[in-house]
């Protein structure tokens, strides 16, 4: 077990040492992040209830969008550069591969999510900032990447597979989102406990699912 740990954090601990020399998703991902904030802020010309409302919306499209620049380019920087074929010659359970993607490509989104929305909160006047808020976008991003991890790997073989991942991903994470966006504005509007509730036990269930789903069939979609 402590070799399977060990070779997930080693998978985590490569992609961040090789993106911090190039900055390519991340750049890829803030730059995308941040004109769709900006061009919200500056194209309607809205109350500050109307962007309070607006909120919810507005940083899970801009999180979705970001997380898959950074499924497509994670899983095509390995294709291009034969990474994967290394990964799978380690002498590990290859689950241990799907769980290291997961993971850095979950911080990646993480980061994007510091930097948006704060920034959304300044210049909207909204205040985004609890606990409840970041226990969402925790629970939303993570079944996110596990759907999108899993999903890149199946695309990543194709020429268009820039194309292919949205696609394949959005029609499978409705259920999440619209989880996702329900109890961000519960919890940014004020509302009933009872109905918050049921939106995390959905978030949570879909997470769990796609857990069990990547154990079950990550190693059969990699040989392929």
């Amino acid at each position: 077990m402590k070799r399977f740990f060990d070779a997930i954090l080693a998978i985590v601990w490569k992609d961040l040492l090789a993106e911090r020399r190039t900055r390519e998703i991340m750049g890829a991902m803030l730059v995308f992040a941040l004109t769709v904030i900006l061009i919200f802020i500056f194209a309607f010309d809205l109350s500050v209830e109307m962007r309070r409302k607006a909120a919810a919306g507005v940083i899970w499209v801009t999180l979705c969008f970001a997380g898959t620049i950074s499924l497509n380019r994670s899983m095509s920087i390995e294709k291009d550069r034969e990474g994967m074929d290394g990964l799978l010659l380690a002498p590990v359970d290859r689950t241990a591969v799907y769980f290291g993607k997961v993971l850095v490509n979950w911080v990646y989104i993480l980061l994007s999510a510091v930097i948006v929305i704060p920034i959304y909160s300044i210049f909207n006047n909204t205040n985004l900032l609890s606990w409840e808020f970041a226990g969402v976008i925790l629970l939303g991003t993570l079944g996110y990447i596990l759907t999108g991890t899993l999903l890149s790997m199946l695309s990543v073989q194709l020429r268009t597979r820039d194309m292919m991942l949205p696609v394949l991903l959005f029609p499978v994470v409705i259920p999440l989102l619209l989880a996702a966006v329900r109890a961000s504005t519960i919890i940014l509007q004020g509302g009933a406990a009872s109905e918050l509730h049921t939106w995390l036990l959905l978030l949570a269930g879909y997470d769990l699912l796609f857990f069990a789903v990547g154990l079950m069939v990550f190693e059969k979609i990699i040989e392929e």
